[in-house]
């Protein structure tokens, strides 16, 4: 049995391979969608309604923010999102005062845990709002997180 799998893992990586290199497929085929105008906003606003269709959201006590009340380093800021909300579509992650303010979307599947972990470039003392999307509503937490050192460009 362990032969079969072997072979039919070696013979699917052989094909994808030939078709990389053929030009069938391309990296811009096989990656995720990249949400362009929601990155490029200036705004908070702007850059919401780009990725999530509204600007509009409302405070919840159901999420939760996990970071640094002061990042010694604003270039590696590791913070965590999680939530008890149900039927969660997405977790945005915005850092207000950032040139760009969108840092992080991730979109989760059906019967998902709400819960992210990543890190984020900071710029300066700004507030890092997380944005859940439940339900076809969004909802946020905020929390400042003071930056001694700069990450965008300070």
């Amino acid at each position: 049995m362990k032969r079969r799998a072997f072979l039919k893992g070696t013979i699917a990586s052989s094909i994808a391979g030939v078709a990389v290199s053929a030009g069938l497929l391309t990296p811009r085929i096989v990656l995720a969608e990249w949400p362009k105008a929601s990155f490029d906003a200036t705004s908070v606003s702007k850059s919401l309604s780009s990725l999530l269709g509204s600007d509009r959201y409302s405070a919840s006590a159901d999420i939760k923010i996990k970071a640094p009340d002061i990042a010694e380093n604003g270039s590696v800021v590791p913070i965590t999102v999680s939530t008890s909300l149900p039927k969660i579509d997405s977790i945005t992650v915005i850092i207000e005062k950032n040139p760009s303010p969108l840092a992080a979307n991730f979109r989760l599947s059906p019967n998902t845990e709400g819960f992210v972990s990543t890190r984020v470039k900071m710029g300066k003392t700004s507030d890092l709002i997380a944005i859940v999307k439940s339900d076809g509503k969004l909802y946020s937490a905020k929390k400042t997180v003071k930056v001694t050192i700069g990450g965008c460009g300070g």
